[in-house]
């Protein structure tokens, strides 16, 4: 089965079927597969080679899944780079992967363009859209004249290979290596799970640059289901979607789900289609949950897992309300062990460090120490932190790294720090998530300004604006006198984040 081309097989086998759905366009499985083999042709004649690094920017498209394919038909490497990143981010990322190409919707060349001055090397500019700086090359003129043949030499089966840019206490994100992707039979065990069949109809309204929002869509597709696009996100024409559709499944973050529960009770549709809904990115606070199965039936699903190890538990949706706060039961094949500082196992209800061992693992790009701080005889973690009830069920109460999480995007304090730090009023600062009833936690700026300087926060948010992205910026700032460090000068983050946390049932 490892050796399968699912998109060829489907579109020998169900070759008018459509395989996605934009807007009133729709792709079926044959054509797709042509059009998959002129975008391998695309990459291959601009001298890309086995194990490449190809680099995508941009909002959910057809041409986005016509280029994963074709990569997939040659052996390179995806690289998504989130979309809501400014210039010397998207920098950091292309110097850091490498990228050979780069590619470009007609909505964020701009903000590759601003990148190029800090990219090192040489790399071929991809615009996707009528939008096309100079020395850039057009997707559509290069598809145009592409070879329609199938590529020789075999190419990645199933999902493919990846390389996805996740958290890290740095102060930059860690690319998350998959050369030879996701093993086939994970992704069969997924599809058991959650009920998955090639009659479903499945849509994509996250961001494609998110792991989990790649990896079920394409779950969807290796089965030879619909996917219906949604460019970006928005609740109401999510809704039209699903209605007009008939859509069977999609998956969001908790954030989302509320947006979309939200504009459901402002004007019903048929949902009747829908069975499930699957959560994960963040934790879901329980009053949505009640309040989701309330508008759309029992249809949540909830799982934890991160992009270094896949899917390690599952909350089906006849557990959302029995227990609350919950992330699941164990997925078969994951071993799961909870750990004290010692190493040793913990007991039912005490609380430990969550570390998991499976064929999911990913390493981090050319960063082997942080794969082996990350690892423990064989086992991997994230630095969340969970306690396991007596019926075998999960739930994640902390967190051990310095990460926020906010409305399901991981966010690094390090970074936003080193950004304060260049405010010539800051001489010290610290930026922790807080409890936030929209987004899970937002993101707070605790600072301490130089003796005889002045500047507010609004002042601080503008200094940020150029220099983050969106989600990045503190949400709000509090001046203290000091900080609390240790006698190594390490600061304290637990300490400072306690008082806000007070009182929560949760620390994450």
């Amino acid at each position: 089965m490892a050796d399968i081309d699912f998109l060829a097989v489907h579109a020998e086998g169900i070759p008018s079927k459509p395989a996605l759905i934009l807007g009133y366009e729709v792709v079926d499985f044959a054509t797709l597969n042509r059009r998959a083999n002129k975008a391998a042709h695309v990459f291959s004649d601009l001298g890309c080679e086995l194990h490449d690094r190809v680099a995508t920017m941009s909002f959910n498209s057809i041409a986005g899944f016509e280029i994963a394919a074709g990569l997939r038909r040659v052996s390179l490497i995806t690289v998504p780079v989130n979309y809501r990143l400014r210039g010397p981010e998207v920098a950091y990322l292309l110097n850091d992967s490498g990228a050979r190409v780069v590619c470009a919707d007609s909505d964020h060349v701009d903000v590759v363009e601003t990148a190029r001055a800090e990219v090192k090397g040489d790399r071929r500019y991809i615009a996707i859209g009528s939008k096309r700086p100079a020395g850039w090359l057009s997707f559509q003129d290069l598809m145009e004249t592409a070879s329609d043949e199938t590529p020789h030499g075999l190419g990645s089966s199933g999902l493919g290979a990846s390389m996805i840019y996740t958290s890290g206490t740095t102060g930059h994100p860690k690319g998350a290596w998959r050369p030879n992707g996701v093993n086939l039979e994970n992704v069969l065990q997924i599809v058991s799970i959650f009920g998955f069949n090639q009659a479903d109809v499945h849509l994509m309204c996250g961001p494609g640059y998110h792991s989990a929002v790649a990896f079920f869509a394409g779950i969807h597709q290796v089965l030879g289901a619909t996917n219906v696009i949604l460019p970006k996100f928005d609740a109401d024409a999510a809704l039209d979607l699903i209605e007009r559709h008939r859509v069977t499944t999609t998956f969001m973050a908790p954030t989302l789900l509320q947006r979309l529960v939200d504009a459901q009770e402002r004007m019903r549709r048929d949902l009747s289609s829908l069975r499930a809904v699957l959560l994960g990115a963040a934790p879901c606070p329980h009053s949505l949950k009640v309040h989701a199965e309330a508008v759309l039936g029992q249809v949540i699903w909830e799982f934890y897992g991160a992009t270094e190890t896949g899917i390690n538990t599952v909350l089906r949706p006849e557990d959302q309300l029995r227990k609350p706060g919950s992330c699941g039961t164990a997925v078969p094949g994951q071993e799961i062990k909870l750990a004290r500082p010692d190493g040793s196992d913990v007991r039912d209800g005490e609380p430990g460090e969550f570390m998991v061992r499976n064929t999911w693992l990913a390493e981090y790009y050319n960063r082997p120490a942080a794969t082996d701080k990350s690892l423990h005889d064989g086992f991997f973690s994230v630095g969340d932190v969970a306690y396991r009830d007596e019926e075998g069920y999960y739930y994640i109460c902390d967190r051990q790294i310095d990460m926020i999480i906010s409305g399901g995007v991981n966010i690094y304090p390090a970074e936003i720090e080193a950004v304060l730090h260049a405010h010539p009023a800051v001489m010290d600062a610290a930026v922790i998530g807080v409890p936030d009833q929209q987004w899970g936690e937002s993101v707070k700026a605790v600072v301490q300004l130089r003796p005889g300087m002045k500047t507010t926060a609004d002042e601080l948010i503008e200094f940020c604006d150029s220099r983050l992205a969106g989600y990045k910026k503190p949400r709000s700032f509090d001046f203290v006198d000091a900080l609390p460090r240790d006698a190594a000068g390490k600061l304290l983050k637990r300490k400072i984040r306690e008082p806000y946390w007070a009182g929560m049932s949760r620390r994450v």
